[in-house]
């Protein structure tokens, strides 16, 4: 079993910046991919960002440029810093963790971007 607890999320006006942190504890093997997703109401869950334990980064086209996914040293916290928020990326945003076969979701985490 893996746990995921996500937190950093909030209100920011447009143009603002957060930072997510997703800490995963219990039984983390080595090789995974810990990735960040987002859902907006009505719309479906959209990878936002990955990073695989070797370090190697991917990005959702709409956030190239404006987020950042990162990890610790200990490979066993995620973030994700957010920056030049819009509107449109207001979402609850989830944390993933993936080996193998294997995938846990964290409980999400409410980002609202306003006006």
């Amino acid at each position: 079993q893996v746990q995921l607890v996500e937190s950093g999320g909030g209100l920011v006006q447009a143009g603002g910046s957060l930072r997510l942190s997703c800490r995963a504890s219990g039984n983390i093997l080595s090789i995974n991919v810990m990735s960040w997703y987002r859902q907006a109401p009505g719309n479906q869950r959209d990878l936002v960002a990955a990073i695989t334990s070797g370090g190697a980064t991917d990005y959702a086209d709409s956030v190239k440029g404006r987020f950042t996914i990162s990890r610790d040293n200990a490979k066993t916290t995620v973030y994700l810093q957010m920056n030049s928020l819009k509107p449109e990326d207001t979402a609850v945003y989830y944390c993933y963790y993936k080996t193998g076969q294997v995938k846990y979701w964290g409980q999400g985490t409410q980002v609202t971007v306003s006006l």
